[in-house]
């Protein structure tokens, strides 16, 4: 069966990096517990937060290079190029999972504050050390707000088979990623945690926002191009953001929840996030949609100065998020060891996020010292060159090109 997409035309879409930098700001503020500045993020006003903003976005861009190399060089080159990344975002997992745990192990007993080692879930390290790292490595024992690269490599492995239908079938691969939701949520379906539990984020719930921002790359936008653009459906997301507003308020107020009928406030209330609930994934999708009718892709906003330090932490995704972990557990232990003050959770909040900028761009800088290198592909005598980017989809092959978009584009070697 021959591959059959429809791709993007050209260029690189910065709305996306603009989208996966506000999603690692704010889940940097929203691992500060009780930190005012995390008010100015999504999960305050509706049901869904950051998380999945960033492996929807994750999912798209996946499937956009993935599909490129698959379609260009076949199979074979589109699984190493994924089996690469996969390697690549393990072996940053372990590094900031040793890290981490030596940090807060530090700090803890540095400052005689043994309930940070309970608080962030490594206390089992001091009586079986072996195991847990053990269980670490298998991605099975994960401390404190460490959740979504495990989640994110686990998705990732399973992309070369999806990516493989999604070209040829992308409605039924869809479907099928739907379906595998739906069971999940029905059989309840996850994978075990150690020592006891199963997965904060699981997987056989979270695959559905990942192959759906696959699916939007290789097909879905364009064929939902006119939904999109339907005023009717623009109401109806109007009026499903304003409930979910005064659901999640209500959450937070005791008061306004009395207002509520008991068996609708205890339907979305708590939030069920590690099953991704329905209500999170249509409240998502309604705020995706009146981001992608709102910024267009030719928007002039994007060249802004005061969004350029967002933009570049979205290109580099992967040392930003990585900061992110350690800078939120040193803000959280600031606080709660000194001053908790708003001006003091204004200062941690603005000297993280000022951090995890400085990181982007000198990670963007020592990437100008590597070797250029581009990927050269030849058809029927013919080679084009693609520029590469500095970002950390570092093979990304569609900067510069001459797409043609255009529906059923095939490609049989």
């Amino acid at each position: 069966m021959p591959a059959n997409a429809t791709l993007p035309i050209s260029g690189r879409d910065h709305r996306l990096d603009l989208f996966r930098g506000i999603a690692n700001w704010a889940i940097f503020l929203d691992h500060i517990p009780n930190n005012v500045v995390a008010w100015i993020t999504i999960r305050n006003y509706g049901f869904s937060d950051a998380a999945e903003l960033f492996i929807f976005i994750s999912g798209y861009m996946t499937s956009l290079v993935c599909a490129n190399i698959m379609l260009r060089r076949g199979f074979v080159a589109g699984t190493s190029w994924l089996m690469k990344r996969v390697w690549q975002l393990y072996v940053a997992h372990i590094f900031l999972f040793v890290l981490y745990v030596a940090v807060i192990g530090h700090i803890a007993q540095s400052y005689d504050n043994p309930d940070l080692i309970n608080e962030f879930n490594i206390a089992g390290l001091l009586a079986n050390p072996f195991d847990l790292l053990t269980q670490g490595l298998l991605l099975r024992f994960k401390p404190l707000n460490m959740d979504v690269l495990p989640l994110y490599i686990v998705l990732l492995t399973i992309m070369p088979s999806i990516m493989w239908l999604m070209l040829r079938l992308p409605d039924a691969t869809m479907l099928g990623s739907l379906c595998i939701y739906l069971a999940a949520r029905h059989f309840g379906w996850n994978l075990s945690a150690y020592p006891r539990g199963a997965w904060y984020f699981n997987p056989f719930t979270w695959q559905l926002l990942f192959i759906l921002g696959a699916w939007f790359a290789v097909s879905g936008a364009k064929r939902f191009r006119h939904l999109i653009s339907s005023p009717s459906l623009l109401y109806i997301g109007v009026v499903y953001l304003l409930f979910s507003f005064a659901m999640t308020m209500a959450g937070h107020i005791p008061n306004l929840a009395n207002e509520f009928p008991k068996w609708l406030f205890d339907a979305f209330n708590p939030n069920d996030k590690t099953d991704l609930a329905p209500y999170r994934v249509i409240h998502f999708a309604f705020i995706a949609l009146f981001a992608t009718r709102l910024l267009r892709v030719n928007w002039s906003g994007l060249q802004c100065r005061i969004l350029q330090p967002l933009i570049k932490c979205g290109e580099q995704s992967l040392h930003v998020f990585c900061s992110g972990i350690i800078l939120s557990f040193l803000a959280h232990f600031v606080l709660e060891s000194g001053s908790r003050t708003v001006w003091a959770q204004i200062l941690v909040s603005v000297a993280g996020l000022s951090l995890m900028t400085a990181i982007a761009y000198f990670a963007s800088w020592s990437k100008t010292f590597d070797k250029p290198r581009s990927l050269v592909f030849s058809r029927h005598a013919r080679s084009d060159v693609i520029n590469t980017t500095n970002s950390d989809d570092a093979e990304m092959p569609f900067k510069n090109q001459a797409w043609t978009e255009r529906p059923g584009f095939s490609y049989e070697r």
